[in-house]
C-alpha cells in the first residue's frame, strides 16, 4: 500500500530557512531508516512558493486563471513530502510517528495520506 507524508510548511520552510544541522541529521537517519527497511519509495523537499505557480479552474472548459506565489498561509502549502510502500495503514502511522519534527520549532506538521493504486 503506498502512502504519502506530507510535510507542511511553516513560515521558516517559506522562508527558504533549511533546518538546524541536529534536525537534519535527526532526518537523514529516518529516511536511512526507511531505506533499510525497504519502505521508501521517494524522498523530496519543494522549494517555498514564491518559485511556484498555481492554475486554478473556475469554469469546465475555460482557460485556469494562473497565478504566482508566494501563497499563504504558509501551514496550508506542502514543503515536502516521502513516499512509502508499506503492508498497512498501521504500519504507515507507525512510520509517521517515527519521524522527527520536518520544522523544529515546534512548527512541524505532517499528513498521512493513502495513495490510490
Amino acid at each position: 500500500m503506498l502512502f504519502l507524508l506530507l510535510v507542511k510548511a511553516s513560515n521558516r520552510s517559506e522562508a527558504g530557512l533549511f533546518p538546524d544541522p541536529l534536525l537534519q541529521e535527526a532526518m537523514t537517519a529516518f529516511n536511512r531508516d526507511l531505506v533499510e527497511a525497504g519502505v521508501r519509495v521517494m524522498a523530496k523537499g519543494l522549494h517555498p512558493t514564491r518559485e511556484a505557480v498555481r492554475f486554478s479552474f473556475h469554469q469546465p472548459n475555460e482557460e485556469p486563471d494562473v497565478t504566482s506565489g508566494p501563497f499563504e498561509p504558509s501551514s496550508d502549502q506542502l514543503a515536502g513530502f516521502i513516499l512509502i510502500d508499506v503492508a498497512s495503514r498501521e504500519e504507515a502511522i507507525i512510520w509517521a510517528r517515527r519521524m522527527p519534527d520536518p520544522q523544529g520549532h515546534g512548527e512541524g506538521q505532517i499528513e498521512l495520506r493513502q495513495v490510490f493504486e
